[in-house]
């Protein structure tokens, strides 16, 4: 090869590598500010700024073909028709700039728009108040250099929060949520007074939304969006609404996923979407509605993750702001586009002033007859018009120019024999209230742009409540909810576990989440999770499905120490362990082996005997060891000597009675839900039979079980406390058709659990007001207002009978609004309630 060829290759492959490091960077730049990020000042991608501006050039007040949109935007877009569709059918589905009319599609369910043949728009109302003036408007050219198009909209009103955007550019990318119109005007309000606003998402889909890690809508916040499940009877649950991104398409396959993975059970799923979101799930025999609702949150798209990430175009450049920030930046550019057309107003107002008082002293003062006379030249005749002025130039407020007087003189002769000076006096009198109106607005500005938001919400924000309900969610722990979608076996011999073991001895249905916690003859404790096969070790004792944090769970346990040949005895609970990591609950010595184990669920404590190797030089070769009179400890502690002498056997002689406290339960009335890490409204201390009773708004009351994944709802619920059938019920209740509160005393004689028994009177309307199962209550009624306030004190016991529970009652007081009833505790009610916690 030449020298000459050599040569022109490297410049060659330099001029590419420059190419390469410019291109790059110059495609990057222009996704970024083309394409995928919205600028701050109007909230548009470009896209979405080219259509409106287009609708705008159509707008006639008629619906306009979304084809013929899309081709009108193709003059400034320099993309596909595709982009540009697809780009208008998202606005219009939001429903706020663009009025559609014809099948836009469904959010909800993910049916797509027809074909843009088919379907119609035009500029909503709001938008053309909010988003268009040509006077305020910057320009440029468009990308072919033949038209105008905004640099961008001249937009009063926090567009970008209140449709959200979402878009994915080259190294970064922005996903804003949307917002309520109503609380985006109020927080523009509250800012523009000085005051403290929040804002939180508020989606079309409506659902709920834990806000409680927005941080504000910047990198590294989180949102949980859940849809509304309603348990319609205990085999059938409904879904209200989808959460935000979801279809109901796509919520029913992850349920048919969760389903065939054997996560959750159920019979069938059926869409039965129409002007409502309605999704009914059908479960299977035995299922528990409260769990399987758990489970479809934990599990499938019930409930999603969102994480937002703000970023907007300042000054030709991408940066990341807070919801907050992004407000406020847009309240500022509204009052700044507010002061501009105020200030465009006045001098337009001024001018016609101006103009209005030239052609009042004009006619008033003759100076028309100007024109009458002979002058040399067209000049000489507006020279002297302009002399003729000199006298009244102190009742203006500018000087006259050229201009001025050559449009007076264009003024048609008909109007000079017929104008009215008093009409004219009119008009200047309105321009200078007006300008005087201007000017207090300028000088008010932040008292008009309130009033603007305020306009807008009269206008606008009467169908535009929030959808979305803030609620802060609990945490569902997904072993807890999983269904049992596996079968556990073991080979005690050989020493392994799994689910693939079908053959040996089966130990228990379990989970593919659970973890297993295995015991062998050695001694040796294992955590390990479900496999088809895992190794543990030779001889094993006891395998089970491992609780993580259960203090109540207590092993008992008799060993024998390898190096001194003594027995020892110990207590432990296993609360938080490392997963496939060892633990050796004897002394260490590799030939130590245990005698005894059991699993106690309540701590309980047993009897043993104790036979003792034939050969041992004890006298007595039996023993009886009480579990009782050992204390609970860690599980790495040696115990308590039993005996030194060798054990031939031990064989429990008599089951135990629990040995620790009741569980101590009580009710988060935040959530709904009971628990045992003492958070909310204490129960009770409860033994392993004892019940709950809750008393209901609508008059009824349920019996249930301590089963802390059962969902309760506050907003049903007035009364909740540890069942005694011994005690008996006072309740006050609505008799709607008599307008009166009827009184009751009764005792609770069902014992079904979880079914619900009405026991006031069944009428539409009715309701229980108060309910209580103190000993003697004492009920406070106050009745009136403000200065007419009277109080009542009742001691029930005196004033009613202990009836029958489905018995109507006494009447108690006449129905009235202004009625506030409270039950009076006793000193000693409350002194015995702390004891009790």
């Amino acid at each position: 090869m030449s020298a000459k060829n050599k040569n022109e290759i490297i410049h060659s492959d330099n001029g590419i590598q420059g190419q390469y490091q410019t291109w790059f960077l110059d495609y990057a730049s222009y996704v970024i500010l083309e394409r995928a990020i919205p600028a701050i000042e109007d909230g548009l991608k470009p896209v979405q700024r080219r259509i409106l501006h287009a609708m705008k050039e159509m707008d006639d007040g008629r619906f306009n073909k979304v084809a013929n949109i899309i081709g009108q935007s193709m003059q400034y877009h320099p993309h596909g028709d595709a982009s540009i569709g697809d780009a208008l059918v998202n606005m219009g589905q939001k429903d706020l700039l663009i009025e559609t009319q014809g099948n836009w599609g469904d959010v909800r369910t993910g049916d797509e728009a027809a074909a843009a043949r088919y379907i119609e728009a035009r500029l909503s109302k709001f938008a053309l108040e909010v988003a268009f003036n040509a006077k305020t408007t910057e320009w440029q050219l468009s990308y072919d250099g033949r038209k105008n198009e905004p640099i961008t909209l001249p937009m009063k009103f926090p567009l970008l929060l209140a449709q959200g955007a979402e878009g994915i550019a080259v190294g970064l990318s922005t996903k804003i949520l949307p917002h309520n119109f109503n609380e985006l005007c109020e927080a523009s309000i509250k800012y523009l007074r000085g005051k403290k606003f929040e804002l939180f998402p508020d989606f079309l889909t409506a659902g709920m939304v834990d806000v409680s890690n927005y941080n504000e809508g910047k990198r590294g916040g989180k949102v949980r969006v859940r849809a509304h499940i309603e348990e319609l009877d205990k085999k059938t649950l409904v879904i209200k609404d989808v959460p935000y991104g979801v279809t109901t398409a796509q919520l029913m396959d992850s349920i048919v996923k969760a389903n065939d993975q054997g996560k959750i059970k159920i019979k069938k799923v059926t869409d039965n979407t129409a002007a409502a979101v309605e999704v009914q799930i059908d479960l299977a025999q035995g299922i528990s509605s409260d769990i399987t609702i758990d489970a479809l949150y934990a599990f499938t798209d019930c409930e999603v993750s969102i994480s937002p990430n703000a970023c907007v175009i300042i000054n030709h450049k991408p940066k990341f702001l807070g919801i907050h920030e992004l407000l406020k930046v847009s309240t500022d550019n509204s009052r700044e586009l507010l002061k501009r057309e105020l200030e465009i107003k006045l001098a337009e107002l001024q001018e016609k002033w101006h103009y209005t008082s030239l052609e009042k002293i004009f006619f008033e003062e003759k100076i028309y007859k100007e024109l009458e006379k002979k002058h040399a030249t067209w000049d000489k005749v507006l020279e002297a018009i302009a002399e003729a002025f000199k006298p009244f130039r102190k009742q203006l407020r500018r000087d006259i120019t050229r201009e001025d007087i050559i449009k007076l003189t264009e003024k048609p002769v008909r109007r000079i024999y017929k104008l009215d000076i008093d009409e004219l006096n009119e008009q200047i009198k309105g321009l200078e209230a007006n300008i005087k109106q201007v000017k207090h607005d300028i000088a008010n500005l932040i008292d008009y742009a309130v009033a603007y938001y305020e306009g807008l919400m009269e206008k606008y924000g009467k169908n535009r409540q929030r959808k979305t309900e803030i609620k802060l969610f609990d945490t569902i722990q997904a072993k807890q909810v999983a269904i049992a979608n596996a079968k556990l076996y073991m080979n005690r011999e050989d020493g392994f576990i799994g689910t693939s073991l079908k053959k040996d001895e089966f130990v228990c249905d379990c989970s593919d989440l659970d973890d297993i916690i295995v015991f062998t003859k050695r001694g040796i404790m294992k955590v390990v999770k479900v496999a088809d096969k895992t190794y543990i070790g030779k001889d094993i004792l006891h395998a089970a499905v491992f609780q993580k944090n259960d203090e109540r769970t207590t092993y008992n346990m008799i060993y024998v120490d390898g190096g001194t040949g003594i027995s020892y005895a110990k207590r432990f609970n296993v609360t938080g362990i490392t997963r496939d990591k060892e633990y050796d609950l004897t002394r260490g010595h590799e030939k130590s082996k245990v005698h005894y184990l059991t699993v106690n669920l309540n701590g309980e404590a047993e009897l043993v005997k104790i036979m003792l190797s034939a050969s041992s030089s004890a006298r007595n070769k039996e023993l009886e060891f009480y579990f009782e009179e050992l204390e609970i400890k860690a599980r790495g502690s040696m115990g308590n000597q039993v005996t030194k002498y060798p054990i031939k056997s031990v064989k429990l002689k008599e089951a135990g009675k629990s040995t620790i406290s009741g569980k101590k339960i009580s009710y988060d009335s935040q959530f709904g839900r009971l628990n045992v890490e003492n958070k909310g409204i204490y129960l009770g201390s409860f033994d392993a039979e004892e019940k709950i009773i809750i008393f209901y708004k609508d008059g009824s009351y349920q019996i249930t079980d301590q089963e802390l994944t059962q969902r309760l709802d506050p907003e049903k619920l007035l009364l909740i406390q540890k069942f005694n059938p011994e005690k008996v019920v006072t309740a006050v209740y609505l008799d709607k058709e008599k307008l009166q509160f009827n009184i009751k005393r009764f005792r609770i004689e069902t014992t079904t659990l979880h079914n619900r028994f009405g026991f006031i009177k069944e009428a539409e309307g009715n309701y229980l007001e108060a309910v209580s199962t103190d000993a003697e209550p004492i009920l406070t009624v106050q009745t009136g207002r403000g200065q007419q306030v009277r109080k009542a004190k009742f001691k029930v016991i005196k004033l009613v009978e202990v009836m029958g529970w489905k018995a109507v009652g006494a009447k108690l007081v006449d129905y009235n609004k202004s009625v506030v009833m409270d039950w009076e505790r006793k000193p000693g009610d409350i002194a015995q309630a702390e004891m009790d916690f």
